[in-house]
């Protein structure tokens, strides 16, 4: 082994890789070697430490053990023939307790059923001895790549998620976390994107969290509403016209050139809300102006080149649509590179007490009052099923705020809709956390709620609609289940009143 170390030096190649990687400026990776050859563990933290890496090591598994209790670990390497032990075990404690923490496997035994085994356990990538300073190197700088990319969706989801990130996404729902992991990866790309969800779910916000979260955040953000323009003038107003081009359906002559708002992105995105809308025959235009990367102006002869990232939204079956034929199949697939889904709020109730937080704390810093949701008025809102999703609920909000006479929102100061429901039950009625059923319009059993009320209701509901399954609770809160046991310890609330 001690000659295999020593010739893992050779190749200037490798060297110049080395020196790229320490001075691309990301942050340096802390990485834990193990390994009981003191002449390779040694060879590859030298090698680490050139590349950039914070480097510590071990020999055996307990010191492995201490070093990923007291220090943080990003990359593991680690090989899989240990004194005594076999490296099988600790990768196996490492994706339990650590699964963050990506790993690289060594093994001078080059069967298929370890690399398989390791593989399946939860190792990224793998080296088999004897190797070269070229084969770490590339490894090292793959297993990099991962990490930091696996860091910044992290960081990215975690922005997104805070209600003061870009675009102010709320919810810490299970749907919504798919949202984030899908969103924090498509804001590095340049891929068209398709987002569907119903009216009033967020389908700009999502936009703009894409758009603002992503390397051309400096750039502009065009929103175009396609249902709201006059079919005449779409066209003029996405690719532009030239000088004397007949525009408005053929009702005047241009005086004087425009840009469309293709080109006038530059580089930036333009959001196409509700494209399901668009003619056919501009479906065409715009799926040819897709696919070359340039437009042609109303009355123009000659292409313009397009770099602007184009953003789709809808919440029309773009599917049904093209099985009726009243949208292009081509153009569809061409637009559904990447799939972004927003849930209906009815589908993740327990991001309500956040979204509602987040319209008084605006509501307040709008008027400086000071505003509290009364008991009567939470128990509507959190049963009430909100057929026009976030937006109707930021709507009666705001109205609640502007009718209230104080800084208490009583049932009273919400909207037609609601009242209905406590008093008809249309929708399914909402028990309080106690058992009771909610209060009249009467206004009956009113009292002031804070926040920390509106969790610990939201949290006992979840528990109780999941027949006390506290695991399957936690994970659709959002929540640690650490956390959630400290929770129902500060309730005072035993198993059985669950």
């Amino acid at each position: 082994m001690a000659g295999m170390a020593s010739g893992m030096f050779s190749g200037g190649s490798a060297y110049e890789a080395m020196r790229l990687s320490a001075e691309e400026g990301l942050p340096a990776l802390h990485l834990l070697v193990v390994d009981d050859d003191d002449a390779v563990r040694n060879a590859c933290c030298e090698i680490a430490r050139k590349m950039g890496f914070v480097v510590v090591s071990a020999s055996d598994l307990d010191g492995a053990r201490s070093i990923l209790k007291h220090h943080k670990v990003d990359l593991l390497l680690l090989d899989l023939k240990l004194a005594g032990a076999s490296g099988l075990t600790l990768l196996e404690e490492v994706k339990i307790l650590h699964a963050e923490t990506s790993v690289v496997v060594m093994t001078a035994f080059a069967t298929v059923a370890s690399a398989v085994e390791a593989m399946r356990i939860g190792a990224g990538d793998y080296l088999t001895k004897p190797f070269a300073l070229e084969e770490l190197v590339t490894v090292l700088e793959r297993a990099a790549d991962r990490t930091h990319f696996d860091l910044e969706s992290r960081r990215l989801r975690d922005k997104l998620r805070n209600p003061k990130g870009a675009g102010h996404l709320i919810g810490c729902s299970p749907e919504m976390e798919k949202l984030y992991r899908i969103l924090s990866k498509v804001a590095h790309s340049q891929h068209p994107v398709l987002i569907v969800g119903e009216s009033g779910t967020g389908k700009e916000l999502v936009a703009r969290s894409a758009h603002f979260n992503g390397p051309n955040a400096q750039r502009p953000f065009i929103p175009v509403d396609c249902g709201s323009l006059v079919p005449a003038l779409i066209e003029s107003e996405l690719f532009g016209y030239v000088k004397g081009a007949s525009i408005g359906g053929g009702r005047a002559a241009a005086t004087h050139a425009r840009d469309g708002l293709l080109t006038a992105a530059d580089g930036g995105t333009v959001f196409l809300d509700e494209v399901g809308e668009l003619p056919l025959d501009l479906q065409a235009k715009l799926l040819r102006a897709l696919q070359e990367k340039a437009v042609y102006p109303v009355g123009g002869t000659h292409p313009v080149p397009v770099s602007a990232r184009v953003l789709a939204a809808t919440n029309r079956n773009l599917a049904a649509m093209v099985d009726a034929g009243r949208f292009r199949r081509d153009l569809y697939f061409r637009l559904n590179v990447v799939n972004l889904r927003i849930p209906p709020l009815r589908d993740r109730k327990e991001d309500i007490p956040a979204l509602v937080q987040h319209f008084v704390d605006r509501a307040q810093r709008e008027n400086g009052k000071l505003y509290t949701v009364s008991a009567d008025a939470l128990r509507a809102i959190l049963g009430y099923d909100w057929p026009g999703n976030v937006r109707e609920l930021e709507s009666a909000i705001e109205r609640a705020c502007a009718l209230s006479s104080g800084p208490i929102l009583h049932m009273g100061d919400l909207p037609t809709q609601l009242h209905d429901f406590v008093m008809h039950g249309r929708t399914s009625r909402v028990e309080s956390v106690d058992g009771a059923t909610s209060a009249g319009a009467d206004g009956l059993g009113r009292g002031i709620v804070s926040i920390a009320e509106m969790e610990r209701e939201a949290i006992l509901a979840t528990i109780r609609e999941l027949k006390g399954d506290k695991m399957m609770a936690a994970k659709l809160l959002g929540i640690g289940k650490t956390t959630l046991y400290r929770k129902l310890k500060e309730y005072g609330v035993s198993d059985d009143e669950l």
